[in-house]
C-alpha cells in the first residue's frame, strides 16, 4: 500500500452488499465529506478498500475474510457509512421547515436499519419514498444496525448512513 498522498485522507467506512459486510478504508483528497461522497459527482465507479475484513452472508456460517485490499463496484454497494466513532457533520439544516425525522425499518439483505428519514411534514412515508425514486443515495439518520443471523456483531449505532431505496425494503415498526 502506498503512502497517503499530502493532500489525501484515510477513512474507515462499512459497505454492504446484498450478500457482504466490508469494512476497511477508503483514500480520498483532504476536502471530501465521506458520509456523503457516494452521493456527489466524484463517486467513483468502485470503491477501493484498504485491509478489508470481508464477512459473505451466503454462506453458513457467514465467512470472514482478511484482505490487503477489494475493489467493490458501487453499483453493488446498497449502504454505506463511516466507521463508529468516525462520522461527518449531518448533512440537513436543522432549522428548515415543513421537515421530520420520521421512524423507519430498512432491510438491507439481512441486516436491519432502524432509524429515521428526515421528510416533507405534508405527505407521509410511503409518498416521500416513492417519489424519491430518482435519487441514487438516500441518507437515514440515528440508526442502529443489526443482524440476526450475527448476533456476535451486536448492534452499531452510526448518526448518519447512505441507502440506496430502490434496492431495500422500507417498513415502519408497528408500535
Amino acid at each position: 500500500m502506498d503512502p497517503l498522498k499530502p493532500d489525501e485522507k484515510s477513512t474507515p467506512v462499512m459497505v454492504y452488499t446484498q450478500n457482504q459486510l466490508i469494512r476497511g478504508e477508503v483514500r480520498t483528497k483532504q476536502g471530501i465529506r465521506v458520509s456523503i461522497w457516494l452521493r456527489t459527482e466524484g463517486a467513483p465507479e468502485y470503491l477501493h478498500l484498504f485491509k478489508p475484513q470481508v464477512i459473505t452472508l451466503n454462506s453458513t456460517p457467514a465467512r470472514a475474510l482478511n484482505l490487503a485490499e477489494i475493489y467493490v463496484p458501487t453499483s453493488q454497494a446498497v449502504c454505506f457509512h463511516m466507521t463508529p466513532p468516525e462520522h461527518d457533520p449531518m448533512d440537513y439544516d436543522e432549522t428548515e421547515k415543513n421537515r421530520a425525522m420520521q421512524p423507519v425499518l430498512v432491510l438491507v439483505g439481512t441486516f436491519l436499519l432502524n432509524g429515521f428519514l428526515r421528510v416533507s411534514t405534508q405527505v407521509d412515508l410511503g409518498t416521500s419514498i416513492t417519489s424519491n425514486t430518482r435519487i441514487a443515495w438516500l441518507s437515514m439518520y440515528n440508526t442502529h444496525i443489526s443482524n440476526p443471523n450475527l448476533p456476535q456483531m451486536g448492534e452499531i449505532p452510526v448518526p448518519m448512513l447512505l441507502v440506496r431505496p430502490l434496492q431495500v425494503s422500507f417498513g415502519q415498526v408497528v408500535s
